[in-house]
């Protein structure tokens, strides 16, 4: 099958963990390589960001990467983005014509428009993963929502004209059938951890600390990741830290450690665990490349995950395969990922002293903490892999491309 993935602002080759560049860009990374390995043909189209890239790269991990020539050749934030969406799909148009793909599988709203309006005009079919919501958005950030005006209702129009829709949630998915969506419409299939990567083993390498040797009154570690803004939840973690003695908490994610100084929110997280006296137990780390996340994540004890919404949880789903219990608030698609009181713990939004009890509780028992640390790794390596959720992506694909004509009745002559 030859699939063309649309992914206007997360590029596949771009460093996760910054303002833009999160979990959305590893999903098409590892989608499209698990995609390749099961013999299809994939191309991910992404905005170029760099005068100085090739247009077409061909990655180790058997997939291209086309930079498409729509905006200024720079960064430009995400929410400023949507005015050149009309250049990227003539570019995706015109390409498209040359080497029509099978089926077109946008990520994110503006990559759907994109998308709908090069596929339009070639009959391609089209698949469309929203990530995140604009309707989740704004129920939460409201004022502070920097989304452009007419996201919600443009993402109502992208999800009536997609062929289907996959949703990475039971939670997103509900809430797509509350933008109007038929439920027949959607595929749940969820994002996936690499299980090669992300595992119990314990090889030392940078960001790990062997805890073989400890006694049992050493401080325990806390360790959270995500991009640094203010909807994961980062200051909501220093303050449950701020209750435990004797833990400390590390920060993973944002620009380099040296560039901290320079960001606005490591500052503000910076200051609050100052205000609270926990200065000493907090520590922003900054950007962790990918490779020494497993390392940080298996120096926890606990991982913990606060945001106001999430979408996925892809920290909670690379911290079960590390072997390391969650705790976690029961949020978006977190609900989905762990299993509470099995794989970790889920904590409802806004319930701080609930947050700390259980906090307490899972690092005041060792042997229950190893057992959803076993149960979390069991349950990420037998519903999360990348094979499984690639094999499932190709059922909502097949699901979207229509029978051609006297297909039927010749299976029924049959």
């Amino acid at each position: 099958m030859r699939i063309a993935m649309v992914s206007e602002h997360a590029s596949p080759l771009a460093r996760p963990g910054t303002v833009d560049s999160g979990g959305q860009g590893v999903h098409v990374a590892e989608l499209s390589a698990a995609l390749a390995r099961r013999g299809n043909e994939v191309a991910v189209y992404t905005r170029r960001e760099d005068p100085d890239v090739p247009e077409r790269i061909r990655v180790d991990a058997g997939y291209e990467v086309v930079h498409v020539p729509a905006g200024p050749p720079r960064t430009v934030p995400k929410d400023e983005i949507l005015p050149h969406m009309t250049d990227f799909a003539r570019y995706l148009r015109q390409d498209w014509e040359v080497r029509a793909p099978d089926i077109a599988h946008a990520h994110f709203w503006m990559s759907g428009i994109a998308t709908q309006l090069a596929a339009r005009a070639l009959g391609t079919p089209t698949v469309q993963t929203f990530h995140a919501l604009g309707t989740v958005k704004r129920r939460f950030q409201g004022a502070a929502d920097t989304s452009p005006e007419d996201r919600i209702r443009t993402e109502r129009v992208v999800a009536k004209a997609a062929s289907r829709i996959i949703a990475t949630s039971s939670d997103e998915a509900f809430e797509l059938g509350r933008m109007g969506t038929p439920r027949a419409r959607i595929s749940v299939v969820p994002s996936g951890v690499d299980l090669s990567l992300f595992t119990p083993d314990t090889e030392p390498s940078d960001g790990a600390r062997d805890r073989s040797n400890q006694p049992s009154s050493a401080v325990k570690r806390i360790v959270s990741a995500g991009r640094l803004v203010p909807r994961k939840g980062f200051d909501i973690a220093i303050r449950a830290v701020a209750a435990l003695p004797d833990v400390e908490l590390v920060i993973a994610g944002g620009p380099a450690h040296g560039l901290l100084s320079e960001d606005h929110e490591a500052q503000r997280l910076k200051a609050l665990a100052d205000d609270l006296g926990v200065a000493d137990r907090v520590h922003l780390v900054g950007h962790v490349p990918r490779e020494y996340m497993p390392s940080l994540l298996r120096s926890a004890d606990v991982v913990l995950c606060t945001p106001w919404y999430e979408p996925f949880g892809m920290v909670t789903l690379e911290a079960m395969a590390c072997g390391v219990p969650v705790v976690a608030h029961a949020v978006g698609g977190i609900l989905d990922t762990i299993v509470d009181g099995v794989t970790g713990m889920l904590v409802p939004p806004d319930r701080p002293r609930l947050l700390i009890n259980g906090l307490r509780e899972i690092l005041g028992h060792p042997s229950v903490a190893e057992g959803w640390g076993i149960a979390g790794r069991d349950r990420a390596v037998a519903r999360y892999s990348w094979e499984q959720v690639a094999q499932e992506t190709e059922r909502a694909y097949a699901r979207s491309i229509p029978v051609p004509k006297g297909a039927l009745s010749r299976s029924s002559a049959h």
